[in-house]
């Protein structure tokens, strides 16, 4: 990448091999196998088990979202400091304990409502400031080590990787969940919590090696102009607006699922959980289609990733009419097909948008892909977060409007359903104007010798 960073860094470090790729990737699983406990399992506790309103858990998910709005800061930080492990682990610890947290706060709230909710508050602000400060990181550390033909592919595998922890998250929580009591549920979050930071902390062992760093100086160093920089560039401004606005569909499914099942077919926490399994199984079958048809041709250029957003977002609408019908019809036995299939549509287009974003990190002004990757993170958390609230609040006031739960869910899926389809056709005018763009970076011109 051209241009002079705000922290000099010396000596020079080879780029990531696919190994060390990989061995980031680690940490995004660990990363899911904490965050699917507290959005998918713990939620359903809280609807089904304990019978307490869809907003709770909607609220709680969207305190863990509005922490990440930190993220442009972390990031820009992370460019002038350096180092991006202590942020890594730091944040893996964070997030491990806010974890725990949850699911004791989840536990109490059967006996002491005030007191559970007390507890969930702090809890799910850890997981947020957790998940913000070890995401960003490590996203940022991709970024500036991964060579530029390989970041798509980088962004593939760190992304299937975090979709594989929740997967065997959710199948190991199904599976030792049931008989369901709330011992069992600290006592799972506890293990998988443990387990995911020492994982963590073992991925990341000496793999940023010795970076000697200069202090910033300057405008470099003042945040704020960082972030107006980066705010003034039109692509990175209107990828920020794609993402927030498709991430506003996306945000609200796994809060609805679970309890979506449990309340029109009757299913049992063991088994919601192993249907959130089929929903992320889905996704990971979508980016691996998406990641080998790349490869099939060669080189994951902008155009094929964008129309892979604008087709995956209209596929992830038609999904979520398909499970609306299905809950108006009382027929559960296709619900984990279509959730697969949603989950798929789902999966193709998160990997167009990582892998453009990390395409697009490096363009515009020179040494701040920190802020860049901030800024998009922030979009899709708050985007993320406010959907899931929004999602669950409408759905509390449909089922107290409409004649059945059935026709109340039915109601926040096709409003789900019609903002993919506005997301889509931002999709595809970013594709145009992005693929100009990166015609005429000179960073993203790599010789064919230093392609490996």
């Amino acid at each position: 990448m051209t241009g002079a960073g705000p922290a000099a860094q010396a000596p020079a470090l080879a780029p990531l091999s696919w190994f060390g790729i990989i061995r980031l990737g680690l940490v995004q699983t660990a990363l899911g196998a904490i965050f699917v406990l507290a959005t998918s399992t713990m939620n359903r506790v809280m609807v089904i088990e304990l019978a307490l309103p869809a907003a709770l858990p909607g609220l709680l998910v969207a305190l863990h979202y509005a922490m990440q709005v930190l993220r442009p800061r972390l990031g820009h930080e992370s460019d002038v400091g350096g180092r991006r492990t202590p942020w890594i682990i730091g944040g893996m610890a964070v997030l491990a304990l806010g974890g725990v947290g949850a699911a004791v706060s989840t536990a109490l709230m059967g006996r002491s409502l005030i007191g559970g909710i007390a507890l969930a508050i702090p809890s799910f602000l850890l997981i947020g400031l957790g998940v913000g400060a070890s995401g960003t990181a490590l996203l940022v550390l991709l970024a500036k080590r991964t060579a530029p033909e390989r970041r798509p592919a980088a962004a593939t595998i760190a992304w299937v990787m975090m979709i594989a922890g929740f997967i065997i998250t959710a199948a190991t929580a199904g599976h030792f969940l049931d008989p369901f009591s709330p011992a069992r549920l600290i006592a799972v979050s506890a293990a998988i919590s443990g387990l995911a930071f020492v994982v963590s902390c073992l991925a990341v062992w000496g793999i940023e090696g010795t970076i000697e760093t200069a202090p910033a100086s300057g405008e470099s160093q003042n945040f704020a102009a960082a972030l107006r920089e980066v705010w003034a560039e039109p692509q990175a401004r209107r990828f920020a607006i794609f993402v927030f606005v498709s991430m506003l569909a996306y945000g609200g499914e796994d809060l609805l699922i679970e309890p979506f099942a449990g309340a029109t077919f009757g299913l049992t926490p063991g088994a919601t959980a192993e249907l959130a399994g089929f929903l992320h199984g889905g996704a990971l079958a979508g980016m691996i289609v998406v990641a080998v048809a790349g490869t099939l041709l060669r080189r994951l250029r902008f155009g094929a990733l964008g129309l892979w957003m604008t087709c995956g977002c209209l596929a992830s609408g038609a999904a979520l009419l398909g499970i609306a019908g299905l809950g108006l019809a009382g027929a559960p036995k296709p619900l984990s097909a279509l959730l697969f299939c949603l989950g798929a549509a789902n999966g193709a287009y998160a990997i167009g948008a990582i892998g453009s974003m990390m395409q697009l990190v490096g363009t515009g002004g020179p040494a701040r892909e920190g802020v860049r990757m901030g800024l998009w993170g922030a979009a899709q958390a708050i985007a993320f977060g406010g959907g899931g609230l929004i999602a669950t609040v409408l759905s509390d006031v449909a089922r107290h409007i409409m004649a059945t739960g059935a026709a109340a869910y039915a109601v926040v899926f096709l409003c789900q359903a019609l903002v993919f389809v506005y997301a889509s056709t931002l999709a595809a005018g970013l594709e145009r104007s992005a693929a100009r763009l990166l015609r005429d970076d000179t960073d993203f011109a790599v010789p064919a010798a230093d392609r490996r």
